[in-house]
């Protein structure tokens, strides 16, 4: 199983020059992946671009970019813009968002999510490979290319999905999947399994997100993930997915504890079928610091 890094917003607020120091330092620890997610701060693609640009050596990518607000014609030609910026080393994760978010804010309907998102990717695969689309589907439109000079290569696509429809959509029509806030019992006897199956003969990336803090004092560090992560534990799609795990929310599928104690947690994750953990870590800079050095240890 790699390790891979979440940077900028998750991890608290950062500068587009802190979040360029963020992936600089998960290179040099080794990490396979640096993530950017898109929150209500720094545009994800652009942010993880600028900074995959100024630090070579480490892939870089989206968890996730949500698409109701994005036409996949639109997200192409960024994606691709991304990808040559990092030269080939881009991962687009995509996701419906969050519904509650997705309507109240911008107003856009959130039904029938994934048929949205079968739509979304039967256009959006074509034209990360430069191919030209004429799609009237169900739920939108798509006529054209688009066209990035240069040999710039499809990015690798990955989508979040937690519920078993999208987690089979997931494996049928993109590479892989990614999650956020899912435990280890529902990794590995949900998700794991329906993805696999659907993938047919490929074996699709699994990307598992989650906060982790090595800590001595557990407990404080849980109470403050329950009260930063809240949400997630009332919106139906996370919540949907903690009652699967049995947890009562985010502070209950977090990674927090000794260094051992994380060890064997990341280790229950990788005997679920997780191919990548995407770390956020959490907590002050020591408590970062302190998780980042056991994580570099772990990647050697």
């Amino acid at each position: 199983m790699k390790i891979g890094s979440a940077v900028g917003d998750v991890r608290g607020p950062a500068t587009l020059d802190a979040v360029v120091g963020q992936v600089r330092v998960a290179a040099e620890a080794g990490f396979a992946t640096a993530w950017a997610s898109q929150a209500l701060g720094w545009d994800a693609l652009t942010a993880i671009a600028v900074a995959g640009a100024a630090v070579p050596g480490i892939a870089v990518g989206t968890a996730v970019v949500p698409v109701p607000q994005r036409h996949p014609m639109m997200l192409a030609g960024q994606a691709l813009t991304a990808q040559a910026a990092v030269k080939g080393r881009l991962t687009l994760g995509v996701g419906t968002g969050v519904a509650a978010m997705v309507s109240g804010m911008f107003g856009l309907r959130t039904d029938r999510p994934v048929q949205r998102m079968r739509d979304y990717l039967t256009v959006l695969g074509p034209l990360l490979r430069g191919e030209s689309v004429e799609y009237r589907g169900e739920t939108l439109t798509a006529v054209g290319a688009v066209t990035v000079p240069g040999d710039v290569p499809a990015p690798s696509v990955i989508v979040a999905a937690m519920g078993p429809r999208m987690v089979r959509l997931a494996g049928e029509l993109a590479d892989g999947t990614v999650t956020w806030m899912t435990g280890p019992k529902t990794l590995g006897e949900h998700i794991v399994p329906t993805i696999t199956k659907a993938a047919g003969g490929r074996a699709p990336r699994i990307v598992a997100g989650l906060p982790v803090c090595v800590t001595n004092t557990p407990d404080d560090v849980r109470a403050r993930i329950a009260e930063q992560f809240a949400l997630a534990a009332q919106v139906p799609e996370y919540r949907a997915t903690l009652d699967r795990e049995g947890a009562a929310g985010p502070q209950d599928v977090a990674i927090v504890g000794t260094e051992t104690q994380v060890t064997q947690a990341l280790d229950r994750l990788r005997d679920a079928g997780v191919t990548e953990f995407m770390a956020a870590p959490y907590g002050t800079a020591d408590e970062q610091n302190r998780t980042i050095d056991l994580l570099a240890g772990l990647t050697r």
